[in-house]
């Protein structure tokens, strides 16, 4: 997989690197970008062997909330063909494993985890990147890493585990900092099987009963912006080697390539910020939320369209300054030191941390000349 391979005349400073699921988990964790959730019932083996899935590079099918229950021995069928068929086209040299997505299953339970696991064959596994573990606390969260372990070895494959915080014993105040504390220390022993940590922000959204709207942002929601403030808090500290991955948008229209081809030549930021329409409300809001997700330290976000997958993946890319300051940083022993675009200091020990990331975005992502980069980057 490469990321932006839709648009294939962009001129890149640096072009992002190939990665599939066997790539180190240092640089692969930064490369799941836009993961696109559906149902586990939903066919995209076509699409998959016919490599047409130009924008979406990783991918979650669902066999908890986006499935009725009834339909689960159907979805586990669909999601064992769709594996079983993939590794058939790569034994027989139809298609490569740096042409599939990386694929995950976003199990019901630890009980039907454990009973899935059964079911997968060695063949099977080595196509699949992990799972998502739904409503996980310090309660299941142990017994998760148990099963996912023994898979791991019993397939001889790298098998990740992706925990999805969302519970209420983490959204309530007087029970969430001992939990996170307590989950922490479960998953230590298993850092090595965890790609990214991953927040449930319409669970979140659904215990205080409210929602965003198209035209604010999950920040705006003050009980919600706190859990996820303090996931980050525990999980995304510089020393730590967690990721966390930002809530998904719920919104989406659609949208007509003249609206971007018109809007070009504008300050995709500024523009944004002053809530200048772009392209439309349900895009612009996606594109302002993931401003505020880097800001705040999240890498990569959930979405449930394909078509959102280039707008998110897009504003992860690394402007050059981002890129030179970076590089400055990490080959200066130490001090301050002015940057390349005389703009600002660049102090080598507190950057550091921030400097690593911008390098591994940018091998995700790419490296693109400057801010109104961003839109023409998003066209096709």
């Amino acid at each position: 997989m490469r990321h932006h391979r839709y648009n294939k005349n962009f001129q890149f400073v640096k072009e992002p690197v190939d990665f599939n699921k066997n790539t180190d988990k240092a640089l692969l964790r930064y490369c799941l970008g836009a993961t696109l959730y559906m149902p586990g019932t939903k066919d995209m083996l076509n699409k998959i062997l016919q490599k047409n899935l130009t924008d979406v590079t990783s991918m979650v099918m669902c066999f908890e909330d986006a499935i009725q229950e009834e339909d689960l021995p159907e979805a586990e069928k669909n999601v064992l063909s769709h594996l079983e068929n993939i590794a058939h086209a790569i034994g027989c040299g139809e298609i490569t494993i740096d042409d599939i997505p990386l694929i995950f299953l976003r199990v019901r339970s630890l009980a039907q985890f454990e009973n899935f696991s059964k079911k997968i064959t060695a063949k099977q596994a080595t196509v699949l990147s992990g799972f998502t573990f739904p409503k996980f606390d310090s309660y299941n969260a142990g017994d998760y890493y148990k099963v996912l372990e023994h898979l791991s070895l019993q397939h001889d494959t790298v098998l990740y585990g992706m925990p999805i915080l969302e519970g209420t014993i983490i959204a309530y105040k007087e029970t969430r900092n001992e939990e996170l504390l307590i989950l922490k220390r479960i998953l230590e022993p298993y850092k090595r099987l965890i790609l990214n940590i991953r927040v449930g922000g319409t669970d979140f959204s659904s215990i205080w009963g409210v929602r965003r709207g198209i035209n604010s942002s999950i920040y705006n929601i003050l009980t919600v912006r706190d859990c996820l403030s303090d996931i980050l808090n525990f999980f995304s500290r510089a020393d730590d080697d967690y990721l966390v991955s930002a809530p998904v948008w719920e919104y989406f229209l659609a949208y007509k390539q003249d609206d971007i081809n018109e809007l070009l030549e504008q300050n995709l930021h500024h523009s944004l910020m002053k809530r200048v329409t772009i392209i439309n409300e349900a895009i612009d809001g996606l594109l302002r939320e993931t401003i505020l997700d880097k800001a705040n330290g999240f890498v990569g976000k959930t979405i449930i369209h394909p078509s959102h997958a280039r707008f998110v993946n897009a504003m992860q890319a690394v402007t050059k300054e981002e890129y030179d300051d970076a590089f400055q940083i990490l080959n200066t022993k130490g001090g301050v030191v002015k940057s390349a675009s005389i703009n600002k200091m660049n102090e080598v020990s507190p950057h550091r941390s921030w400097a690593n990331r911008i390098i591994n975005r940018a091998k995700a992502f790419g490296v693109i000349e400057d801010e109104d980069s961003y839109l023409k980057l998003i066209l096709q």
